[in-house]
Formats: structure tokens, C-alpha cells, sequence
């Protein structure tokens, strides 16, 4: 398949994923919040789909490959790790732990 087949296709999909999100969206808030809210109205679509997109923003929710990494460096990351001897794989794990574990401050602050 032809790179530009490949994007299209891609873009069709994610519309049409954007598309049933919205619809879940508007028939979740329909179901829900009318009950639950005693003012909250039944929104349309249009309004659904600009509510998960302000979801989107204000929680960074739809995590892509592109955050974590494609799957590409994690295979190389992989074939990294499997070349690595024993005696490698623990000094890595030594210098991670130095640098993610750092021990917290345990001196405690006495008021006078």
C-alpha cells in the first residue's frame, strides 16, 4: 500500500473515531446529566464533540503513540536491552535508580 493510501486511510479512521466519541459523548450526557443535574440540558452533537475536544484540552486525555514513543525506538530500545550483558543490565538499573530514586530529605524542620 502507497504511503499517500496509507495517510488517507489513517485520517478516515481518526474521523470516523472522532465521530462515535462524539456520538458517546452526546448519548452519555443525555442519559446522565438531565437526571443528575436539575438544570444541566440535553446537548446535540455539534456540542458533544466540542465538549471531548475541551476534555481533550484540559486533561490531555487520548494518549497517541506519539507520546510514549512510536513503536520503532521501542523496538530499538528493545534490541538495546537484549544485547545488554547481566553485568549492563545491573549497572543500568544502578544509575536509574541514582537518578528517578533519589532518596527525599528526611530532616524535618523543628519549629523554635
Amino acid at each position: 500500500m502507497s504511503y499517500k493510501k496509507m495517510k488517507l486511510i489513517r485520517g478516515l479512521m481518526l474521523l470516523a473515531g472522532a465521530a462515535v466519541l462524539g456520538a458517546m459523548v452526546m448519548w452519555l450526557w443525555n442519559w446522565i446529566m438531565p437526571g443528575l443535574l436539575t438544570g444541566a440540558m440535553t446537548i446535540d452533537y455539534w456540542r458533544a464533540l466540542g465538549l471531548l475536544l475541551l476534555c481533550r484540552i484540559l486533561f490531555g486525555g487520548f494518549r497517541g503513540h506519539g507520546h510514549h514513543g512510536s513503536w520503532q525506538e521501542k523496538r530499538e530500545h528493545w534490541q538495546r536491552w537484549q544485547a545488554m550483558t547481566p553485568e549492563e543490565r545491573q549497572q543500568f538499573h544502578k544509575q536509574r535508580a541514582a537518578n528517578w530514586c533519589r532518596p527525599r530529605n528526611t530532616e524535618e524542620k523543628q519549629d523554635d
